[in-house]
């Protein structure tokens, strides 16, 4: 039983610490934010989105067969790629910050400087980007914790199980 727990069951668990974080995150977003930023989407967010989640949806896989127990250690094969689809994630602010450098200059660029702009004009056409620096980060912050989640899971499912040879299956007998 207790192999099974520490084998089968604590992998698991710490494949899905990245998705409920991202869950809780997006909860704890005041409602009235949540909405402004959901009705002022734009398509670079939704391409932020898109391939953030696909990056998350890989790394996640890679995570449960990298946090499984092969014999005497860890399958260690994905290790590499979760490596660089980390590093990865590191682009998400960088395309958000493109989206927030090009919202600011489509403001600008919509004021001739011939009237008087309202506060709501400035809002709605600066939506952008601000939608565009939350995809960004949002996207890098959830696409970090998969590759840290299999570092902290490994080091947490070897001191629960003791010695390395605690956790081999037992030996089949021989007649």
């Amino acid at each position: 039983m207790r192999r099974f727990f520490i084998c089968f069951m604590l992998p698991l668990v710490f494949v899905t610490v990245p998705l409920l974080a991202g869950a809780l995150i997006a909860v704890a977003i005041p409602i009235e934010s949540r909405n402004f930023y959901l009705s002022h989407l734009t398509t670079l967010d939704i391409l932020i989105l898109v391939l953030g989640s696909l990056l998350f949806s890989v790394q996640t896989l890679m995570s449960r067969i990298a946090l499984r127990w092969e014999t005497t250690t860890f399958n260690e094969s994905y290790d590499r790629s979760l490596s660089h689809l980390a590093q990865s994630a590191e682009w998400f602010p960088l395309l958000g910050l493109i989206g927030t450098v090009a919202g600011i200059m489509q403001t600008f660029a919509s004021f001739d400087g011939s009237k008087i702009v309202t506060q709501s004009e400035i809002i709605g056409k600066y939506a952008p980007a601000i939608t565009a620096t939350m995809s960004g980060l949002f996207m890098a912050l959830l696409n970090i914790l998969p590759t840290w989640m299999v570092q902290t899971g490994r080091q947490i499912i070897l001191k629960l199980g003791g010695p390395v040879t605690a956790l081999k299956p037992p030996p089949e007998e021989t007649l």
